[in-house]
């Protein structure tokens, strides 16, 4: 099945959907008060998308995500590839990193509140924390599946670390570790909204939070669409370069 096939099928399912949806709202199977239907809510985010203070919040969260995006990526990739290339280190932290991997982060946000208070640097810290062992886990195994015949032969023709670092580690990785990046950066975007909905005055996560409270529901579904193509356009974004670069795995 060709690529606009498969958009079709998927397009096509998204619009019955919501056909479902208006139609259960607008024959009574629904109270609107609570599920409004998709052409109100569509409308919502046009209103919301129009006003200045609603922006303002929206680029709190884009920023904040990217700034904590700009924080992790370097900083993920590198502890995995010090892990997954050194093999006493390896057996030393791996266990931790899978371990906190599995473990639900909301519980340590009370941390970060205590530590950086209700704020800015909260969230992006939040944002880091969610991403950070997704990243390395995947740093580690994009590490691991490099050919170590490749690397051999690059030693015995006298490559510096450098080289091998920069032209055998990053083209076979980086796939792998473009795979990881975006699941690292939907739990980025996860940590940085539900920072807000809990311990933030502003971003989109505050904006949620205080429409859900106030049973604006038009506004709330509103919000998490906005939420959703925020996920969407990075995720996308980042799957594309992951294809442009498919031909470099190794």
């Amino acid at each position: 099945m060709g690529k606009a096939a498969r958009l079709a099928e998927q397009l096509g399912i998204l619009v019955a959907a919501l056909l479902l949806w208006q139609f259960a709202v607008t024959a009574g199977l629904v109270d609107s008060r609570t599920l409004p239907p998709p052409s109100a809510v569509a409308v919502r985010v046009v209103e919301l998308l129009g006003e200045s203070s609603i922006l303002l919040s929206l680029w709190e969260t884009v920023s904040a995500v990217l700034l904590a995006g700009a924080i992790v990526v370097p900083i993920g990739i590198l502890i995995g590839l010090l892990l997954g290339e050194s093999h006493y280190w390896g057996k030393v932290f791996k266990p931790f990193f899978y371990f906190m991997s599995s473990v639900p982060k909301s519980i340590f946000l009370p941390l970060f509140i205590l530590a950086l208070g209700i704020g800015y640097a909260e969230k992006v810290a939040f944002g880091v924390f969610q991403a950070i062992f997704v990243l390395v886990i995947s740093a580690i195994a994009a590490t691991q599946s490099v050919p170590t015949d490749y690397i051999r032969m690059a030693r015995s023709y006298g490559a510096s670390k450098r080289q091998i670092y920069l032209e055998i580690y990053l083209p076979a990785m980086l796939p792998i570790i473009l795979e990881g990046l975006r699941l690292g950066m939907i739990f980025n975007i996860t940590g940085v909204i539900f920072a807000e909905m809990y311990a933030s005055r502003r971003g989109l996560g505050n904006l949620v939070a205080t429409w859900g409270m106030q049973f604006d529901m038009k506004s709330l579904f509103a919000g998490i669409v906005l939420a959703a193509a925020l996920a969407i356009i990075i995720n996308e974004t980042l799957r594309h370069f992951e294809n442009k670069l498919g031909q470099w795995r190794v």
